[in-house]
């Protein structure tokens, strides 16, 4: 069924709000606050619909002609028909929402930190392939896999490096990624389904690594890691390790953590989740202890060389919950930065049993970060500050720094 439908939000996942005739909720892609616009329901449940936009009525003043020819069709962006701007407006609104909605809470939320470049920002571009072995992008809401021929998100040497790439159909590949180093060094990581790579060969300079089903790290060219650069640090980052994908905005939340943070030369600084010693690398020669917290068997590796120079730090390895439970220590200090579930309650629990007086929670999910804002506060944190830093121009993604600290009114 078909409807004409004023709209009049943003909503945290890119879609903007609207209603009905009878007042239920519908959320509709790729469409702006202020537009009229009809839709088709493609699903409906008990509380709210969502819609698949047919035409832009009346369009915003903000609407401007996206750039790629695959937008709407891919599902990699959500804001290429926003200018960046307003997309930064749009992000800080939706922070202070979310944390509103979920964790009821009146947060300051600073300005956003904007991306220094909103095209061609991306050191990492994973793919998925086609039945014929293209290269591609699964639909909206879907697992359709939607080959495509340009990208104005990576950087401009894997720009240049994945059109060259070939794959035949049935390789068992699920997922192709390409990630470039500081010195435009590029790797290339094939994930697949099998323990066994598949019959592979280039002639390109690339390292080409093959993760498999068994969890292994197969090298079929080159070399095992690659070396990123930020903040004339070098950071070795093997093919399963985790790295920021927009280099220059990781180095300005370093940035912004030295300089917010109370670092002292007799703090004890915990670093969980601490991956690959992004963080730990930057505040560690401002501190007493550094101690990291890390279950990757591949970023501890890479955190024990990265971090090497340092005779403050030290690594334990194993699940945030079951190391922060162990642990003998009274932190000064703790920064946060987990996945995209947010900390495990049992992890979360474990470390306010600590009682660290600040705490530096790195998130890139606002649902998981206002869940867990909730029980800080519940547990005597203030929350002082959220900034907001744009990793992610052209899509809904974004990455905050909030600021607790402990027993404040």
């Amino acid at each position: 069924m078909e409807y004409e439908v004023s709209l009049t939000a943003l909503t945290y996942g890119g879609d903007a709000l609207g209603r009905l005739p009878d007042g239920k909720a519908v959320f509709v892609p790729f469409a702006l606050p202020g537009e009229k616009v009809r839709l088709r329901i493609k699903e409906e449940k008990r509380g709210y619909a969502r819609g698949e936009l047919l035409e832009v009525i009346q369009p915003a003043v903000e609407r401007i002609r996206p750039r790629c020819l695959h937008y709407t069709v891919c599902g990699g962006c959500h804001y290429q028909h926003l200018a960046y701007e307003s997309q930064l407006v749009v992000k800080a609104a939706i922070v202070s929402d979310q944390l509103k909605r979920i964790a009821g809470v009146d947060a300051k939320i600073a300005a956003v930190a904007p991306s220094p470049s909103e095209w061609y920002y991306r050191n990492t571009v994973q793919f998925h392939l086609t039945p014929e072995g293209k290269l591609g992008f699964l639909a909206p809401d879907s697992h359709t896999v939607i080959p495509i021929s340009e990208c104005h998100l990576p950087e401009g040497a894997l720009n240049e490096l994945w059109p060259q790439l070939e794959f035949e159909a049935g390789t068992g590949l699920e997922r192709v990624e390409l990630r470039l180093g500081g010195a435009e060094e590029t790797m290339l990581v094939l994930e697949g389904n099998e323990p066994d790579a598949p019959e592979f060969s280039t002639d390109l300079p690339v390292s080409a690594v093959y993760c498999g089903s068994d969890g292994e790290a197969r090298v079929l060219a080159g070399d095992q890691d690659l070396v990123m650069q930020s903040g004339g640090r070098a950071f070795q980052v093997s093919a399963q390790s985790f790295f920021q994908v927009n280099t220059l905005q990781a180095r300005a939340m370093a940035d912004f953590l030295l300089a917010r943070l109370p670092l002292h030369r007799t703090a004890t600084l915990l670093d969980v989740y601490c991956g690959v010693g992004f963080f730990s690398a930057f505040v560690a020669p401002h501190v007493g202890k550094v101690v990291g917290v890390e279950l990757s068997p591949s970023a501890c590796e890479d955190f024990a060389v990265n971090l090497d120079e340092f005779d403050n730090v030290d690594l334990f390895v194993g699940a945030a919950e079951d190391v922060l439970s162990d642990l003998e220590l009274q932190p000064d200090i703790a920064i946060i930065d987990p996945p995209r579930a947010g900390m495990a309650p049992a992890a979360l629990q474990a470390l306010l049993a600590l009682q660290p007086a600040v705490i530096a929670y790195v998130s890139c999910d606002l649902a998981t970060l206002a869940r867990d804002t909730r029980r800080l506060i519940q547990d005597g944190y203030h929350l002082e500050e959220v900034t907001p830093f744009d990793l992610f121009p052209q899509t809904y993604a974004i990455e905050t720094v909030s600021l607790f600290k402990r027993g404040m009114d």
